[in-house]
C-alpha cells in the first residue's frame, strides 16, 4: 500500500511538473474550455442517446418484454456511437462559450491590447480541437463498430432469434465475365449472373435464385431451396431445386435436380458476411467490402462504401473545424448574447454543416460526385467560411 501511494505522489508531480512547461497563456484559456466542453459532450450525447435509442428500447421494454436490465446493457453498448458523434459538436459550442465568455469579460480586449494577436489566443483552441479529432477517429474505427456489433449480439440472444457470425438478409450479388457465343465463339464483357437469397443463415443460402447470362442469347433461370459451399468440391452447390433455360428460339426447357454444383466463387459468402450499416466497419472492414463489392460489380454498393471510408475521415476533422468556428464566432460575438446565444448559434451552424454533408454524401453515392470530393467538399467549404472569419475577428 506504501508503494502505491509513493507511485501515485511522485505520478501527481509528474503530471505538474508537464503542465507547467505549457505556457501561462494556454493553461489558463484550456481550463476556459475543458468545463464547456464536458458539458457539450454530455448534452449532446445524453440528447441524441434519447432519440436514437432510450425511446426505441422503453418501445421494446413494454412491447416485447425486454428486460431492463437487458436494456441498460444494450444502452451502454450504443453509448460510445452516439458519444463520437458528440465530439465535433461540443467543439464548437465549447468553444463558443469559452471564448464568447473572455470577450464579454472584455479578456480578449485587454490581451490584444498588450499584443496578443487573435491568431496566438485560439491556438489553445485548436490544439484542443486536434486531440479531440483523434479521439474521435480512434472511438469510431475501433471502439464503435465492436460496440455496435456487441449490442446486436445480446438484443438478438434476448429476443430469442438464433444469432451466428455468419449471416444475413437479402443477399444481391452480381458477377462479371465474359459472355460467350456459342455458335461464333464471340466473347464480349458484361454480367455474366445474378444472385439472390433471402437469407444467410450458419452457411447456408435459403431460397435462392440464380439468373445466368454467360452464353449469348440464352438465359438459365435456378432456383433452390438451399445452397452451400462444398470446400471439397470448390464450388457452391444448391439442393432441391429446378433449372429453367430460355434458348434463343424461344423454346424452353426445365430440369429438376437434387443437387447441382454451380461455379459463383466464394464473394456470396463474404457479401453475405458484411454489416448492412458502414458504421458497424473499422476502416479495414470498409475497404474490403468496397473491394467485395467491386469484384462482383456492385458498383453502387462499391461506390457508396468509397463515400463510407472518406467519412470516417471527415467526421474526426469535423472537430477542427468547428473549433476554428467556434473561436471566431466567440471572439466577434456582441456582448449581451451569453449562453443561449453561444446555443442557438451553435445548432443553426451544427444543422448548415450537416445538411451539407448528407447532400453532398448523396451525390457521391449517386456518382454524380467523386467520392472524395462528396465527403470532402462540406469540410473544405467550412475551412474557408471559418478562415473567413476568423480574418474578419483580427481586424
Amino acid at each position: 500500500m506504501f508503494n502505491n501511494i509513493y507511485f501515485f505522489s511522485r505520478f501527481q508531480k509528474l503530471i505538474e511538473r508537464k503542465w507547467k512547461i505549457i505556457p501561462l497563456l494556454d493553461r489558463w484559456i484550456f481550463l476556459e474550455l475543458l468545463p464547456p466542453l464536458f458539458f457539450s459532450i454530455a448534452a449532446f450525447t445524453v440528447v441524441s442517446l434519447s432519440v436514437g435509442v432510450i425511446f426505441d428500447l422503453i418501445r421494446k421494454i413494454v412491447e416485447i418484454g425486454l428486460p431492463i436490465s437487458v436494456a441498460i446493457q444494450i444502452l451502454l453498448l450504443k453509448l460510445p456511437s452516439f458519444v463520437v458523434i458528440s465530439f465535433p459538436m461540443a467543439m464548437l459550442l465549447s468553444t463558443l462559450l469559452a471564448y464568447g465568455s473572455l470577450n464579454e469579460n472584455s479578456e480578449i480586449k485587454a490581451l490584444k491590447s498588450i499584443g496578443v494577436s487573435i491568431y496566438r489566443i485560439i491556438l489553445p483552441g485548436l490544439i484542443l480541437s486536434i486531440f479531440m479529432s483523434y479521439m474521435t477517429f480512434i472511438f469510431n474505427n475501433n471502439i464503435v463498430p465492436l460496440t455496435n456489433k456487441n449490442a446486436e449480439i445480446v438484443l438478438t440472444n434476448t429476443l430469442g432469434r438464433s444469432f451466428a457470425n455468419e449471416k444475413g438478409e437479402d443477399i444481391i450479388f452480381s458477377k462479371k465475365g465474359e459472355i460467350l457465343d456459342p455458335y461464333s465463339n464471340y466473347k464480349k464483357r458484361g454480367v455474366t449472373h445474378l444472385f439472390y437469397a433471402w437469407k444467410f443463415v450458419d452457411g447456408e443460402m435459403l431460397d435462392v435464385t440464380v439468373i445466368d447470362f454467360s452464353k449469348l442469347g440464352f438465359t438459365q433461370m435456378l432456383k433452390a431451396k438451399k445452397g452451400i459451399w462444398n470446400n471439397d468440391k470448390k464450388n457452391w452447390e444448391f439442393f432441391d431445386g429446378d433449372i429453367l433455360t430460355l434458348s434463343p428460339n424461344g423454346s424452353n426447357t426445365r430440369t429438376k435436380f437434387l443437387s447441382f454444383l454451380y461455379p459463383l466463387g466464394t464473394e456470396l459468402t463474404n457479401i453475405a458476411q458484411l454489416p448492412k450499416d458502414a458504421n458497424d466497419m473499422n476502416l479495414g472492414e470498409a475497404t474490403r467490402a468496397m473491394e467485395l463489392y467491386q469484384s462482383s460489380g456492385n458498383i453502387k454498393e462499391a461506390r457508396r462504401m468509397k463515400v463510407r471510408i472518406q467519412e470516417k475521415f471527415t467526421l474526426p476533422i469535423a472537430c477542427s473545424v468547428f473549433a476554428l468556428i467556434g473561436c471566431s464566432f466567440g471572439v466577434m460575438q456582441k456582448k449581451g448574447g451569453g449562453r443561449s446565444q453561444s446555443f442557438g448559434l451553435s445548432i443553426i451552424l451544427i444543422l448548415i454543416y450537416y445538411i451539407l454533408s448528407f447532400s453532398f454524401s448523396s451525390l457521391g453515392v449517386k456518382g454524380i460526385l467523386n467520392p472524395f470530393f462528396a465527403a470532402w467538399s462540406p469540410v473544405f467549404l467550412s475551412i474557408l467560411g471559418g478562415g473567413f472569419l476568423l480574418k474578419q475577428a483580427s481586424k
